[in-house]
């Protein structure tokens, strides 16, 4: 496995992989795949990685920016999915071990991640890379006429922003 910057030319594979997560139920509240503009422009442009096997991406991950706001300039979403033929693998962890140092050598110092309580090898993986649980959130959006809760993670540098 080799880990490399993704570029426009693995969309249609980050795309495939999203839908796989969007099956699921579990992975995000989103209800389709974004098309290459639209992914393009909710993620940073730094620290977007794709998870590469004999030359396919069987996952990825990027940071998408929590507020416009400068004050939280140092603080970013996490993204992480891995296709179904490749999870329980250590793509996922591989990915997450990288985003963090990417995103600490752009001066990211605070790593968050939502997700579903029902998705709970993702609890682990971000738990394996030091993330804790800061909070619950109940009943914060709807799939369908059914109201889901998540939680929130977050992972602090000890590297950036310490000063």
């Amino acid at each position: 496995m080799e880990i490399i910057t993704i570029i426009k030319d693995h969309f249609p594979e980050i795309a495939a992989i999203y839908r796989q997560g969007l099956e699921t139920g579990n992975a995000t509240f989103e209800t389709t795949v974004p098309t290459w503009i639209d992914w393009d422009n909710s993620k940073l442009k730094h620290s977007r990685l794709a998870a590469v096997v004999n030359d396919t991406v069987v996952g990825w991950a990027a940071l998408s920016a929590i507020s416009s706001r400068c004050v939280y300039g140092g603080v970013a979403e996490v993204s992480i999915y891995v296709s179904n033929s490749h999870k329980g693998k250590g793509i996922g962890k591989a990915l997450l071990s990288k985003l963090i140092e990417e995103s600490e050598a752009n001066g990211i110092w605070t790593l968050q991640s939502g997700m579903f309580p029902e998705n709970e090898a993702t609890i682990a993986l971000h738990k394996s890379a030091g993330f804790h649980i800061i909070g619950y959130r109940e009943k914060i959006g709807k799939m369908g006429n059914t109201w889901r809760d998540t939680i929130m993670m977050e992972r602090r540098s000890k590297t950036t922003g310490i000063e």
